[in-house]
């Protein structure tokens, strides 16, 4: 197979994710949270892998018919912010202007930061929170915190999206990527278990959501606190 069909296939399979982000939609419609986020989370799986496989192909030389950049963007904003939002407001986490008020900061914040064309740093990493809606309130449903520590943490983390600060990418950042990557899995392992057991209380899925999440937010956060030793 010709390099520029590996890397239309890879097109393909970023096209995927916006078939799995209807089934997302879909699943929030019927108030199916678990099945919603078990389609968010294959979403999520492809999104790790079409970007490696897009860099191993070149496709924006062996394929550059399609934007897979901005194919990637529209995709992952579906995915990240706007079915999560929707969710958010649908469940019973964010009762009446509560809510309202998610929503609106949620979506307005991550449309202009994924339109941020400083949104990269130098090491690949992400230059403020990367709109990872979708694990932070799979987080949310599976703890269940009180309204206003959601109604908090949504406000951090919109207005951490202009800050200098630094978040990891778990497969592009090559500075303890070692860690990161298994983080990756492991968080989508336990995303995954959650959503299987739909969110009960009782089930260790929590802890490990928990735990991985805490890592991911603010790993690159502490790179920058740590200075690189020289050769490392």
């Amino acid at each position: 197979m010709s390099l520029s069909y590996k890397a239309l296939l890879v097109h393909f399979l970023t096209a995927s994710g916006a078939v799995f982000a209807m089934l997302a939609l879909l699943a929030a419609m019927d108030r199916e949270w678990a099945m919603m986020f078990l389609w968010l989370v294959v979403a999520f799986a492809v999104d790790g892998v079409d970007g490696p496989l897009a860099r191993r192909y070149l496709v924006w030389q062996n394929a550059p018919r399609f934007d897979g950049v901005l194919l990637d963007l529209i995709i992952d904003y579906l995915t990240y912010v706007f079915i999560p939002a929707f969710a958010l407001f649908k469940s019973d986490l964010l009762p009446g202007w509560t809510g309202w008020v998610a929503i609106i900061i949620i979506t307005y914040a991550s449309a202009l930061y994924f339109a941020d064309t400083n949104m990269k740093t130098k090491d690949n990493s992400f230059s403020g929170f990367p709109g990872c809606w979708q694990m932070t309130v799979l987080v949310m449903f599976a703890v269940q915190p009180p309204t206003w520590l959601i109604l908090l943490l949504v406000t951090l983390l919109s207005v951490a999206m202009f800050l200098p600060l630094k978040f990891i990418h778990p497969v592009r950042t090559e500075r303890w990527r070692w860690l990161s990557l298994p983080m990756t899995f492991a968080w989508t392992f336990f995303a995954g278990w959650a959503a299987w057991v739909d969110f009960h209380p009782e089930s260790w899925a929590h802890w490990g959501l928990v735990v991985t999440s805490a890592y991911l937010l603010f790993a690159g956060i502490a790179q920058q606190l740590i200075p690189e030793r020289p050769g490392a």
